[in-house]
């Protein structure tokens, strides 16, 4: 099952990459153009991500596909890296499946030369693992 984590960073790569949100059957669409801020998800993406929560994923889906976001948040599908371009893409747990990458309408991706979008980052704990780290290891000598 994918998680609301998995999803939400789900979509918040690519958003990162251009691609919306579709609501309603495309009578509203819906493109967060600042994803990460700092070491948080910025306040326009929040503000999607709690209007796609609001409406439990309904009527809603990620340009370019066609599986609508409470279906993703249901037992039945879980978030896994694209064999093609090691974006995250939904895939159903059991049975057959049609759906496509996102990817597969963006003629120039996977450009490796660029960074893959990523999941904020609080740099202090990062810093602070390196650290302990280091030190256990100076410990040892």
């Amino acid at each position: 099952m994918a998680s609301s984590e998995k999803v939400k960073l789900y979509l918040a790569s690519w958003f990162q990459l251009g691609k919306k949100l579709v609501f309603d059957n495309g009578q509203e669409i819906s493109l967060a153009h600042s994803i990460i801020k700092g070491d948080r998800f910025s306040d326009e993406f929040e503000a999607c991500w709690q209007k796609v929560i609001a409406q439990g994923g309904t009527n809603c889906h990620l340009e370019g596909t066609e599986t609508n976001l409470d279906a993703l948040l249901s037992p039945a599908w879980d978030i896994f890296a694209c064999a093609r371009c090691n974006m995250p893409i939904p895939r159903l747990e059991l049975g057959v499946q049609t759906v496509n990458c996102p990817c597969v309408d963006m003629p120039q991706w996977p450009n490796l030369e660029l960074p893959l979008p990523r999941a904020p980052i609080n740099s202090n704990s990062r810093l602070a693992n390196i650290n302990n780290r280091l030190m256990s290891k100076n410990a040892t000598f």
